[in-house]
């Protein structure tokens, strides 16, 4: 028996368009919750939510449907070792800024002689505690790793990071771009808007999944015309804040 096959990473690579959202809310009924629709995909973010590898590996064990990917904090291999072993089978990893760390990465999410992914299976939901025979030998085959560019420097080494065999997809994030580009605060000013299109179309060009995330609808129709096909369209966080902000202010006012 080999890996649980990872359908996230299939679909990417025929080309599909799949949508999904950000949970930050860091929590295990909340992403079941989110669960229950019909997003391709839900990331759960270990970067800037409140979340711990506990509550990570809760959120995983919930998510049934749309594919689960975890945001990593860092590139650190320690980080990428332990979610891998609570089942997690795609990743983004933030702030990648040059090929000889995008290969780190990549090595760190693959078990020797290809990476330097630590064994511990026996231990982990990964293998089914132990319940997957195959599953050592099948694991490298089914992890999708998409890398987040964010920074002035990450975009002019953009080439470089698509030169590294075994990345599934680049991920860029306006944001943080904005904010290196000296427009913090200002992602959909046309500059950032520049940057970020170029960029998706360059990666898509490469043979690689581009990814995004807005919540401005324009935007996202713009970057998927730019080839854009994990498309990130939401937060929990906030769509949970607005509509309760929008439901106080309708019984205020």
């Amino acid at each position: 028996m080999p890996a649980p096959t990872n359908t996230l990473k299939h679909r990417l690579a025929s080309g599909e368009v799949l949508h999904g959202i950000w949970l930050g809310l860091a929590d295990p009924y909340a992403a079941e919750i989110a669960a229950t629709t019909d997003f391709d995909w839900l990331l759960v973010d270990g970067e800037h939510a409140p979340n711990d590898i506990r509550s990570l590996s809760a959120q995983l064990a919930v998510i049934r449907g749309p594919a689960p990917v975890v945001r990593l904090p860092d590139d650190d291999p320690v980080k990428i070792k332990q979610v891998l072993d609570i089942g997690a089978q795609s990743l983004l990893v933030p702030m990648v800024e040059s090929a000889a760390q995008a290969k780190a990465i990549w090595r760190a999410t693959r078990y020797p002689p290809l990476g330097i992914r630590g064994v511990g299976s026996a231990l982990a939901r990964a293998s089914g505690f132990a319940g997957v025979p195959d599953y050592l030998q099948t694991a490298n085959d089914e992890i999708c790793l998409i890398l987040q560019v964010e920074s002035v420097k990450g975009l002019a080494a953009l080439e470089d990071i698509l030169a590294v065999p075994g990345v599934d997809g680049i991920f860029i994030g306006p944001s943080d771009l904005a904010a290196d580009m000296g427009l913090i605060g200002q992602p959909g000013h046309p500059d950032v808007t520049a940057a970020v299109i170029d960029a998706l179309a360059r990666i898509r060009a490469a043979g690689r999944s581009a990814g995004v995330l807005s919540t401005d609808p324009a935007f996202i129709a713009t970057c998927k015309a730019a080839g854009a096909n994990f498309v990130g369209v939401g937060i929990d966080v906030t769509v949970l804040a607005n509509a309760l902000r929008n439901l106080a202010h309708r019984w205020r006012d």
